[in-house]
């Protein structure tokens, strides 16, 4: 079976996927990124000790927002009215160095998947998070940005290989 862009008319060029007759189903989207730091990094984040302020209540906000202009940055995303956004860290050590995952769960009813809010989500945040403690650590790295799992719409659900 061949794939076919959706992004694409018949003409080849980019357009806004017509949604306007398919189901309105609940969908949900999970997506991870990873911001890898110094060890030393990650302790002041933890305890609130970084210049600029709380590291993960900002960053939530900024994933939060995030998702929800995701159709001004993205240009052929539907803007969508999304049902609820959540990003959570988990703090992780990694041999000598240490890292910061960041997942977002975005929710909606509607006739297009929300793959896109989640992912636009946690890259906002590990983007605020670089923001937020270059003055202490200008070698972190964004990494392992990736879409986790899906529910909802005709192509049903979908899981992330570990």
């Amino acid at each position: 079976m061949e794939n076919k862009l959706t992004h694409v008319n018949e003409s080849g060029n980019a357009h806004m996927v017509d949604v306007s007759g398919k189901a309105i189903t609940g969908r949900i989207a999970i997506a991870e990124a990873y911001v890898d730091m110094k060890p030393s990094t990650l302790s002041l984040i933890l305890s609130d000790q970084i210049e600029k302020g709380d590291v993960l209540a900002v960053c939530r906000v900024a994933g939060i927002m995030a998702a929800k202009k995701c159709s001004e940055l993205v240009p052929l995303c539907h803007g969508l009215n999304l049902s609820a956004v959540s990003i959570d860290f988990e703090p992780q050590d990694v041999n000598d160095s240490a890292r910061l995952r960041i997942v977002s769960t975005c929710k909606l009813n509607a006739q297009t998947g929300v793959e896109m809010e989640a992912l636009t989500a946690v890259s906002v945040a590990a983007l605020t998070v670089y923001d937020m403690c270059k003055a202490v650590d200008k070698a972190m790295q964004v990494n392992g940005v990736r879409l986790l799992e899906k529910h909802g719409g005709k192509s049903g659900s979908y899981y992330a290989d570990n």
